[in-house]
């Protein structure tokens, strides 16, 4: 269930399932000012590596997140985020059944302040580093219920790619 009345935010992420709309919704919230942007690194991480990725590649892309994170975060301007730490959680969890604890400390040590959850109410697009076509309202419930566990405020964004962007205005 979408919670109400959702405050002004200083952390922002835009998370769901793969091909839900994320990075498209992100590229569309960049031409807001006033936000730090923090680009997804998990697709720039797998292309440079060049090779199938392994459980602890998901680690080092969790190490980016926090870094680049305390980094942009420290001019005081909202960051919105293209994925974070609780994409990576999901990952693991669902591709490894287990996830590494630094994951889960530092999602818990600095959540968020609120989530834009896209549904998955959009085709799935082929891409060569996405897996679960099959699996998106399976994965959307588990967002959902991760981000309940957290307690963090969420909005959910579903609608036709043009609509969403109003939405998470």
């Amino acid at each position: 269930m979408e919670k109400k009345g959702i405050k002004q935010s200083r952390n922002i992420v835009i998370t769901g399932p793969e091909s839900s709309g994320k990075t498209t919704l992100f590229e569309q919230l960049k031409n807001l000012s006033g936000f730090n942007f923090i680009p997804e690194y998990s697709r720039t991480y797998l292309e440079k590596i060049k090779r199938p990725y392994h459980y602890n590649d998901i680690l080092q892309i969790a190490n980016y997140y926090v870094t680049e994170f305390k980094s942009v975060s420290q001019n005081k301007l909202s960051v919105i985020s293209d994925t974070d730490l609780l994409t990576l959680q999901i990952w693991c969890e669902f591709k490894y059944k287990k996830c590494h604890p630094f994951i889960i400390e530092n999602l818990k040590i600095n959540p968020p302040d609120l989530y834009l959850i896209c549904s998955p109410n959009i085709p799935w697009e082929f891409d060569p580093q996405r897996e679960n076509p099959n699996d998106r309202l399976e994965l959307f419930d588990i967002y959902e219920k991760k981000i309940k566990s957290l307690g963090v405020d969420y909005q959910i964004i579903s609608g036709y790619l043009n609509l969403r962007l109003e939405r998470a205005k």
